[in-house]
């Protein structure tokens, strides 16, 4: 290490210059957060954690801004999604009448399950 360095022709700044558009801020965040953020970008393969912070940020402003109109249709749309989403998942009773479920319960004691007599 040297005694004495000459810093005349010094500029100031980052090393590394930002993109057109973008901002370089000092922000405190929960450990959780961060956390989350990284561990997000580490289960799709790599990537940057802040790009994914921008994008959720981007995405909240968005939903912010959009209209109430278009709020409720979406939400509608994902709803009307998950019920036949939970439709395809539970399987669906059959509905007899009394005559059917007569000749259901006939046809099973003359035709008894293996292994068990009628």
């Amino acid at each position: 290490m040297k005694d004495e360095y000459d810093l005349s022709k010094a500029v100031r700044g980052p090393v590394v210059p930002l993109p057109p558009g973008k901002t370089r801020v000092m922000v405190a965040l929960d450990d959780e957060v961060l956390d989350w953020f990284r561990l997000k970008v580490h289960a799709m393969g790599g990537g940057n954690y802040q790009t994914l912070m921008n994008a959720a940020l981007r995405e909240h402003i968005a939903r912010e801004q959009e209209p109430l109109e278009e709020t409720l249709r979406r939400v509608i749309r994902e709803e009307l999604g998950n019920a036949a989403q939970a439709d395809d998942e539970v399987p669906q009773r059959t509905v007899r009448s009394k005559g059917e479920d007569s000749r259901v319960a006939a046809e099973r004691a003359s035709n008894p399950p293996h292994g068990k007599a009628a």
